[in-house]
C-alpha cells in the first residue's frame, strides 16, 4: 500500500473520509427530523389545548348549566360542567382548583392525575390571579407538563376558580426518544456495514497496481499460478487482464511440458525394463533366443513411438493453433471417415445418418478423432459384426458417432476412460497406449464440444462427439 508520513494508508484515508460524510449525512437527516418531529408533537398539544379553552369560553359565553338549565352562579359549577364534557387524551389530566385548594378531580378512567404532583398545584396557584388564559411550561421534580390555566371568576360568586389542563410533555416526547435511540442504534449498525463495505470497495479500487507489483515479485520460474483479479473496465483493469493471459500462455507451456515428461517418465519405463531384461537374459550364442529378445524388444520400441506420437499430441492440445476449423460439407467427411475405417477391421461397416451441413471443423484433427472412435470399436467387438459411422446435424450442435455391438464398458468404467492411460476392465496393457479417448476428448474440447458415452456390458458402446455451433465473430467498430 501507498503510505503517506503519518502511517496511513490511503485505504484508511479514504475510509475515514467516507465515514465523516456518512455519519455527518446521518447525523443532519435525524437531527432534522427529530426537530420536525418534536415540532409536531408541540404543535399538536397546544392545537388540543386550544380547542378545550375554547369548548370552555362557548360554554362560559351562553353562561347556562346544560344540566340544570340555570345560570351558573358558582365558579366551581361552571369547572365541573367542562370538566364532565372534557375527554382527555392520552397523557393529558385536568384538575378543578377553588381558592388555591384541588376541589375537583378527573374520573377514574383518566391516567394523568395532576392532583398528585403537588407542587405543580403549588405553582399554578402561585401565579399571580388574572383575568387572562395562560398557555405555558410548568416543570416539577416529576415531570414536564404543557399546561393552560383558565381563570373562572364569576360576579355572583366570591370565589376564585381555576381550571387547569395539562399535558405530560416528557411522556409525549418518550415514544419520539424511543424512535430515535432506535435510529442511533440502526445509524451505528449502518456505519459499521459501510466500513466494511468501504474498506472492501476501497481495496478493490486500489488493489490492481498493488496486485501487479505483488504477483510479479511472487512469480517465480516454477510458480506460475498466481493471477490478478480483474474487475471493471478501465486501463489498469486491462493491464491486469493482458498481464494474465501472458501468465496463462506461459503457464500452459510449463504445464504441458511437465506433464509430457512427467507421462513419458511413467510409462515408458515398463518397455525400457523390459528390454533391458531380456537383453541382460539372453544367450548371445542361442540364435533362437536372440531372435526372441530381438522380436521382444521391436514390439516395445514400437510400442514406445506409438506412446511418444500419442504423447506429443496431447503436449499441444491446450495450444491455440491445435485445431485449425474451416468450413467442410459434413456428409461427405462421413463418407471419407467410413473408407478409412474399412481398413481397420473385418466388420459390416454401415452409415446410420449424414448431415448433409456445413460446419466449421479441422478436417485432419476430427478425423483423427473419429477413427480413433473407430479403432476402438473394431478392437472391442467380434469380427464381422456392425459397426456403424454417423452424423446429425440439430439446432445448435453438430453430432457425430461410432456405434459397436461389442463388449460395452461397464458403469464404473465410463466416468475414468477418458483418462490419460485410463483402461476399462476389457483393455488390456499390450494394446494401445492409453491415449486414444483422451486425445478424442482433448479434439473435441479444442473444437468447444465433448464426448458423449452410451454403453452397456454385453450391447455395445456408442461414442459421440458432440460440437457446439460458433456464433459468428462480432467485427470491431471502426
Amino acid at each position: 500500500m501507498f503510505r503517506r508520513l503519518d502511517g496511513l494508508s490511503v485505504r484508511t484515508r479514504v475510509l475515514a473520509a467516507v465515514l465523516a460524510l456518512s455519519a455527518l449525512g446521518l447525523a443532519v437527516a435525524g437531527g432534522v427530523l427529530f426537530g420536525l418531529q418534536r415540532g409536531q408533537i408541540n404543535q399538536r398539544i397546544d392545537d388540543s389545548l386550544r380547542r378545550s379553552v375554547e369548548e370552555f369560553d362557548t360554554l362560559a359565553d351562553i353562561g347556562i348549566d346544560p344540566e340544570t338549565g340555570q345560570e351558573f352562579t358558582r365558579g366551581s359549577q361552571l369547572v365541573r360542567t367542562v370538566m364532565a364534557r372534557t375527554a382527555p387524551a392520552e397523557n393529558e389530566g385536568m384538575v378543578g382548583i377553588v381558592d388555591g385548594q384541588v376541589a375537583l378531580t378527573a374520573n377514574n378512567s383518566v391516567e394523568l392525575r395532576l392532583e398528585n404532583d403537588h407542587e405543580l398545584i403549588d405553582k399554578v396557584v402561585a401565579q399571580p390571579e388574572t383575568e387572562r388564559i395562560i398557555l405555558t411550561s410548568i416543570k416539577t421534580g416529576q415531570t414536564t407538563y404543557r399546561a393552560v390555566t383558565v381563570p373562572v371568576q364569576l360576579s355572583s360568586d366570591p370565589t376564585h376558580s381555576i381550571f387547569l389542563l395539562a399535558f405530560d410533555y416528557d411522556a409525549e416526547l418518550e415514544e419520539l426518544g424511543d424512535n430515535f435511540r432506535t435510529y442511533t442504534l440502526i445509524s451505528l449498525a449502518a456505519l459499521v456495514l459501510i466500513s466494511g463495505v468501504g474498506w472492501l470497495v476501497a481495496g478493490r479500487l486500489l488493489a490492481p497496481v498493488r496486485l501487479v507489483r505483488e504477483t510479479a515479485q511472487k512469480i517465480t520460474e516454477t510458480d506460475l499460478s498466481r493471477r490478478i483479479p480483474v474487475s471493471g473496465n478501465d486501463d489498469l483493469s486491462e493491464l491486469s487482464q493482458t498481464f494474465n493471459e501472458m501468465l496463462d500462455r506461459l503457464q500452459g507451456s510449463m504445464t504441458a511440458q511437465r506433464q509430457l515428461l512427467d507421462d513419458v517418465g511413467h510409462e515408458l519405463r515398463t518397455p525400457i525394463t523390459i528390454v533391458q531384461g531380456h537383453l541382460e537374459l539372453q544367450d548371445s550364442y542361442d540364435p533362437e533366443d536372440v531372435d526372441s529378445v530381438r522380436a521382444i524388444a521391436l514390439d516395445e520400441l514400437d510400442r514406445m513411438r506409438l506412446l511418444v506420437d500419442d504423447l506429443v499430441t496431447l503436449a499441444g492440445a491446450e495450444r491455440p493453433e491445435f485445431v485449425k476449423p474451416r468450413p467442410l460439407e459434413v456428409g461427405q467427411l462421413t463418407d471419407d471417415v467410413l473408407d478409412k475405417a474399412r481398413t481397420l477391421g473385418d466388420r459390416r461397416w454401415v452409415v446410420d445418418s449424414r448431415a448433409e451441413h456445413m460446419w466449421s471443423l479441422d478436417p485432419k484433427r476430427m478425423t483423427q478423432a473419429w477413427l480413433q472412435l473407430a479403432a476402438n470399436a473394431v478392437k472391442f467387438s467380434p469380427i464381422g459384426s456392425t459397426i456403424a459411422v454417423g452424423s446429425r446435424a440439430v439446432p445448435g450442435e453438430l453430432r457425430l458417432w461410432i456405434r459397436d455391438e461389442g463388449a460395452g464398458i461397464a458403469p464404473e468404467d465410463q466416468g475414468r476412460i477418458f483418462a490419460r492411460f485410463a483402461r476399462g476392465a476389457n483393455g488390456t496393457r499390450a494394446e494401445g497406449s492409453g491415449l486414444g479417448l483422451t486425445i478424442v476428448n482433448a479434439i473435441a474440447h479444442a473444437h468447444g464440444g465433448r464426448v458423449e458415452l452410451a454403453s452397456a456390458p454385453g450391447h455395445g458402446s456408442t461414442f459421440t462427439i458432440v460440437i457446439q455451433e460458433r456464433q459468428p465473430e462480432q467485427e470491431e467498430p471502426a
